[in-house]
């Protein structure tokens, strides 16, 4: 692969993470203008949502095997037309029910190219590069997390139309449209190009339950924490609504910082030993955010639970990809997919906790997910198998 078609591979990586980040992220911001449009309570709006999560997990499960039958170009091809589809169904529907297919038309497409982008930083760099890659290309999951909410805000301010935010996000998609034009693809298939030998497969080992277990509850926990922030800041601590935002931006500029930092740091330490220190500090910032009384701190463990946390996710997907000796897509799919469950389960879960025991109840639930995290990487310790493998060291 040539430099200048790497270098559009790898955009067409970062722009994928940002679709994905856009569309899950900007929910929060158009669910009340949307609950109003279809003129329905905000809380079955938080329902009908699930439809754009369940879509991005069937993508990534389904593309584990379809990425070897249908071509990446091909696919990526095809998602344009379905988000300009889908953008161009929100924009004339006036049903609740072609809405929700709509978000799950968003939510496969999203999947797909989420999936494709990650298995191409697998395929092209190897060992603690590949960890860095990976985390640099998620950095703009946070970036789009950043950037979309302030668009939503200013189109929203101005009374203009909610499905406009979508529209803007297809605009990531038609970079990517472009950029696969002029892009050539690895070829992935049953046989290895050169030899045309079988390829033997490999045992994935416990060690790929313990990444899928943790990645699961890293993305539940943190979803689910996240998404009761606003809730808890204004019912527990008083804040005004702006107040409550500037937790969540601050936790994502934040994020976002660390994966910039770590993308470097990973290269020089063992990625089993950092991602347990992460998720050890990770759920003691959590743990520190949830059971302060002073209003002052709660932007200081903030901004700490983001820049711990942000390279925990990316980290674990590295390593699932180094317990085989060949990068398998399947296997990386396979951990995506987990954490996907973990998206698409938030509202299900944290839900019923809040019905119950109100907002600080959900993030006392995601602090125990990020102590369950931190186990399931001290198990993995014993088990894995990427320091055995010759492409670990780079």
């Amino acid at each position: 692969m040539n430099d200048s078609n790497r270098i559009r591979v790898l955009w067409i990586s970062f722009l994928s993470y940002a679709l994905t980040g856009a569309l899950v992220i900007v929910t929060g911001m158009v669910m009340g203008n949307i609950a109003e449009y279809f003129n329905v309570p905000v809380s079955s709006m938080s329902n009908t949502f699930t439809f754009l999560n369940a879509g991005i997990l069937m993508a990534i499960f389904l593309n584990t095997w379809l990425m070897e039958i249908i071509p990446l170009k091909r696919q990526l091809l095809f998602g344009f037309v379905l988000m300009v589809l889908a953008v161009a169904g929100l924009m004339v529907s006036k049903s609740l029910a072609l809405f929700s297919l709509y978000m799950f038309i968003l939510g496969v497409v999203s999947g797909i190219t989420m999936s494709i982008g990650t298995f191409l930083i697998t395929h092209m760099y190897t060992g603690r590069q590949r960890g860095s890659r990976l985390l640099f290309t998620d950095s703009f999951f946070s970036m789009a997390g950043m950037f979309f909410p302030i668009v939503a805000a200013m189109l929203l301010a101005r009374n203009i139309g909610w499905y406009w935010v979508y529209a803007c996000i297809g605009l990531l998609y038609l970079g990517i449209f472009v950029l696969t034009l002029c892009t050539e693809f690895p070829v992935l298939g049953k046989k290895d190009a050169d030899t045309q030998q079988p390829i033997a497969k490999e045992k994935w080992g416990i060690g790929v339950f313990f990444l899928s277990v943790a990645a699961l509850c890293y993305i539940l926990g943190q979803l689910g924490f996240i998404q009761w922030v606003p809730e808890y800041a204004t019912k527990s601590f008083s804040m005004d609504i702006n107040q409550a935002g500037k937790l969540v931006s601050d936790f994502w500029t934040s994020y976002m910082i660390g994966m910039w930092l770590f993308s470097y740091v990973l290269r020089f330490f063992d990625l089993q030993r950092i991602v347990t220190v992460l998720a050890s500090l990770s759920t003691l910032a959590m743990y520190l955010f949830v059971n302060t009384d002073n209003s002052q701190y709660l932007d200081y463990y903030i901004m700490a639970l983001g820049f711990v946390s942000s390279a925990i996710y990316t980290t674990l997907i590295t390593l699932g990809s180094l317990q085989t000796k060949v990068s398998s897509p399947k296997l990386v799919n396979f951990i995506l997919t987990c954490g996907t469950v973990g998206t698409m389960l938030t509202f299900v879960v944290t839900g019923p906790i809040v019905a119950k025991g109100g907002a600080h109840a959900a993030l006392t639930t995601a602090t125990g997910l990020y102590a369950a995290v931190m186990v399931m990487c001290v198990l993995l310790g014993f088990v894995t198998k990427h320091r055995h493998h010759s492409h670990v060291t780079h």
